[in-house]
């Protein structure tokens, strides 16, 4: 009876596979957020520098970046850069909360959907969606109402 050993290196293999596979989803969907925003895709996959252009995007100044590595604070920097991104291409902040719970997947939604950027933090999501969810037109201009 032969020994052909144990499994596990196909198994590490797989799941390194599989998590390179995941890694570039996250990449290409981020790249495709930074150009509807305008900015250079590549910066998705360069490390700081895409912290850097995410504030650009969510019209935060760079030294914010400085927060995200003070323990604690991090978390609710990131969160509220995560809201700001979310109005920033018009979607409200249970959007948010997709972002920060499931992030791949909502970045997806925003890089490969339909969403617009519509600038920073699109007016506060045009205060607070005063005329709707996502209906970011005009307000009648007759006096019917």
């Amino acid at each position: 009876m032969e020994n052909y050993g144990s499994p596990a290196p196909a198994i590490g293999a797989g799941m390194i596979i599989f998590i390179v596979l995941i890694w570039l989803v996250i990449v290409a969907a981020t790249w495709k957020v930074y150009t509807k925003a305008g900015k250079p895709g590549w910066a998705a996959i360069i490390p700081i520098y895409n912290i850097i252009v995410l504030l650009e995007i969510v019209g935060k100044p760079v030294w914010w970046f400085l927060l995200f590595f003070v323990p604690c604070v991090n978390f609710v920097f990131i969160i509220w850069t995560y809201n700001l991104l979310s109005k920033s291409f018009g979607k409200s902040e249970g959007f948010t909360v997709g972002l920060v719970l499931l992030g791949p997947i909502f970045m997806c939604i925003l890089g490969f959907g339909d969403a617009v950027y519509l600038g920073p933090a699109a007016a506060e999501a045009q205060a607070a969606n005063r005329f709707g969810a996502n209906d970011y037109q005009q307000p009648p201009t007759d006096n019917t109402l």
